[in-house]
Formats: structure tokens, sequence, C-alpha cells
């Protein structure tokens, strides 16, 4: 084993290193972040680089067409493009218990159908694989699995067993023997990610590696553990409700940004082919404070159900509750709409939501959000099956929004009669038999809310 020759303090935000331990990382600029590392003198094991250290012509580069494995489960496909791509390494990150190893086990159960898997678990025994594996129904004579937490052990097994798919849950739990720390450090994080990834990519094997996340919902370890890999995917949900999101933050080979929907059933997580009313709930859209508005997630239109509650505050300051919209935009919202509306927020708690645990942070909801909390405030329901559409911008303008007529579609196949849009949006648009309401101000959208309810 190589012995340490020195100590290094890394920023676990961005991974700069440093010979000092300061409070502020000196790089990216985030508190209490340098975690002490010890700088290993690691033997020279001839390990060559990926594609050799000459340089050559671009021209004389081999050219070889990307081989796509499809894992079967038509909503994790969507999200990656068409399926796993050979050689790449996906990380997939989410909160305990949201259905990560799930998953996973049954990616490796259907691509063992066609190739060779091993599924390499350091949090489980092989005795809870094969339990969760028959009740899953994932059972294959091509898909190995072990349980190992020394990441040589798994490097040989890697060897012996040369599968086109490995899965490893999780990276935080393994350890290597050269690295003189327990594992989940900033050190064997990243140098068990850097020699896994080194072996799939000299091997042309994909790699689907399970992460762990923060309190604040991000990716624990490195920030450098982010750029090794091809694909990040991170699994969204609540624990009150069965359905899971899958997103993608990173993809080298497709879109970013396109998103899958399950549900976590006794048979492990279901896809959901048409999940467009999943977040809208029937029986509330007649109240007060509830806007329905259609958002879009890479090539997919969602609607999604905003309430808000607006009531006066028991304390000096009104509280502010936001939950699914992005906090800070909520923020400037409430701000413009209180300039702008004259309506007085800073006395009253505000609270908003969106149905179902959905989370997005679109600026096509900014005017849905702004009507659901005139609406509460002014206890003002909107009358009949009606949308909202339109980005707020600070002076009280209502900007258009891309993919309009999509949303409009979605809105018709729900039975929606009508939608509060953009002025600058209707041009030559063709709205079916959905009645559009042109805005150009968030005064010219209260007055048209008023106006349908009278």
């Amino acid at each position: 084993m190589a012995k340490p020759t020195a100590i290094q303090y890394v920023c676990t935000s961005c991974g700069a290193h440093f010979l000092r331990w300061a409070g502020q990382c000196a790089d990216c600029g985030e508190w209490n972040t340098l975690s002490e590392t010890s700088v290993v003198a690691r033997r020279d094991r001839g390990a060559a680089t990926l594609i050799g250290g000459r340089a050559v012509p671009i021209s004389s580069v081999e050219f070889h067409a990307d081989t796509i494995i499809p894992t079967g489960i038509k909503e994790f496909d969507r999200v990656l493009g068409k399926g796993i791509v050979a050689g790449s390494v996906i990380l997939l990150g989410g909160e305990p218990g949201i259905g990560k190893s799930t998953i996973c086990l049954q990616i490796a159960a259907r691509v063992a159908l066609a190739h060779r898997v091993l599924y390499v678990t350091g949090e489980e025994s092989l005795n809870q694989v094969r339990l969760r594996s028959d009740r899953l129904g994932t059972l294959s004579d091509q898909l190995y699995v072990s349980s190992e937490t020394d990441m040589l052990g798994i490097l040989n097994t890697i060897d012996e067993i040369k599968p086109d798919l490995v899965i490893l849950d999780s990276i935080q739990v393994v350890a290597h023997p050269e690295i003189p720390s327990v594992s989940g450090t900033v050190n064997q994080v990243r140098f068990c990610a850097s020699e896994l990834i080194k072996k799939l990519k000299i091997m042309g094997a994909a790699g689907i590696v399970v992460g762990h996340i923060t309190k604040d919902g991000a990716l624990a370890g490195p920030k450098v553990l982010e750029h090794l890999v091809d694909v990040i995917l991170y699994f969204e949900g609540e624990s009150g409700f069965h359905y899971r999101l899958l997103r993608s933050f990173k993809n080298r080979y497709s879109g970013t940004r396109e998103i899958g929907v399950f549900e976590m059933q006794e048979e492990g997580l279901v896809e959901v082919a048409n999940p467009s009313g999943l977040f809208i709930d029937e029986t509330t859209l007649k109240n007060p404070g509830s806007m329905v508005v259609p958002v879009a997630e890479g090539s997919r239109i969602f609607l999604v159900e905003v309430q808000a509650l607006v009531v006066d505050t028991g304390y000096g300051m009104g509280r502010r509750t936001i939950l699914g919209v992005d906090t800070n935009r909520a923020n400037l919202l409430i701000a413009a709409v209180e300039k702008i509306v004259g309506l007085k927020l800073s006395s009253k708690d505000v609270i908003l939501n969106i149905v179902g645990g959905y989370k997005t942070s679109e600026p096509a909801l900014d005017l849905g959000v702004v009507l659901a909390m005139f609406s509460s405030a002014q206890d003002l329901p909107i009358s009949g099956r009606i949308g909202v559409l339109g980005e707020v911008g600070l002076t009280g303008e209502i900007r258009p929004v891309p993919q309009f007529e999509r949303r409009l579609m979605e809105l018709e196949k729900l039975g929606f009669d009508g939608c509060i849009v953009p002025q600058r949006n209707i041009t030559g648009v063709v709205s079916g038999k959905v009645a559009l309401v042109p805005v150009e101000s968030v005064q010219d959208a209260l007055r048209r809310l008023v106006s349908i309810n009278s």
C-alpha cells in the first residue's frame, strides 16, 4: 500500500485543491466545503491512457457508431435518448428510499435478457438482493451479483465476468486499499470513480453508478465526480406520493432536461406513459387560489396545478412557504405583485405549492403563480376550465413562451375550454377548441380574471 506524503484540502463543491484550510473556497466561494485529504504517492503500474499518449490527426481517428443498449424501460430510455450508450457512465442520484436500487435492479434484469450484466451492491447482502429480485421478478442467468466494498475486488470481478453493463450501488460505500481513508471521503469517492470509469472505458462497457445526495439535494462527494461521468440523472419524489420523476441534468449523447415518470407499486417502479393529468386535482380547480399551467419538460408537456394561500400573518412579518416552485423566482413575483398591483403581501403569509409533489423552475409558470396569489387574496375563484400561461417581467409585462401550440394541445386533450396567454404568442396560432384570452401585462391579466368570473 502506498503511504501518504502530504495533506491537502479539497473543496467538495468544485474540487479545487489547497495546501491550507480556509473557511471559504477561493475558487467557487462556498463556505465550509474544504475537506482534509491525503496525497498518496502511487506506484507506477504502467497504466496507459485510454487512447494512448501520442497526438494524432483527427482525420485518422477511426470512427465507430455508438452502440445503444436499450433497457426495455421506455421512460428510462426516453430520458437517456434511446438507451444506454456502450462505454458511457451514468451517475444516478436521489434521496434515500426514492427507488434508486429498485430501478437499477429492474434495468439490470431487462438488459440481461440480451447482455451480460454485473450488479455490485455495497449496501446489501446477496440474500437481500435475491429477496428483492424475487419480489420484482428480475431473475436472470445473465445477471451476476456481487456484494463487495473493496474497489480492487470489484475491478477484478469486472475482469473476470467481462460484463456489458456494470451497476455499482453505491459509490460512497466502496473504498480502494491504496487510499488511506475511509469510504465516502473525497479522496475515496474521486479515486474509486476514476478507476471504475477508466476500466469501463477501456473495456467498452457501460456503467451506472448510484450516488447519495446531501441535505441540500446535491450529489454527495466532490463536484469533479459530475465532470467524470457522461450522464447525470436525478430521481425526485415526495415520500407521501407514489410518483417518481427521473430528470436528466447532463447528457453527452442526447438532450438534457428530459423527464421520465414512474409510479412506485408493489412490483417495483412502473412506467406512466401519459402523466399529463397526474398533477392536477379536479376537485380543487374551482377553489380560490388554484390555477392550471401547462409546463414544458424536455419533449413533454405537463399540466400542473399551482395552489396559493394568502392569509393574514400572526407575526409582524409575513412568512413564505414555497413548495415545487423556484423559491427565488417566487420571491421576485411576490415583490412584483406588491409593487405593480398594490396588493400588500408583506403583512400576509404566502404559501405556494404544486399539487402532487411536482417541482419546476420554468418561467411559463409565472402568470399562474401571480393569478393564484391574487385569487386567494381576493377570494376569487376562476370560473370554468381555464388554463394560465405566461412569463412575468419585473415591470409587469407578460412575455411569450416557447412550445406555445403544444401547450394548447395538451389543454385541449384534458377538456379545458380556454387559456389566459401572452398577447405576443397568438400571432398565426391555431388554438383549436381552446379559447384564447390574450393579455399584455399583469394588470390586464387581473382584469381578465375578474371579467371571467363576472
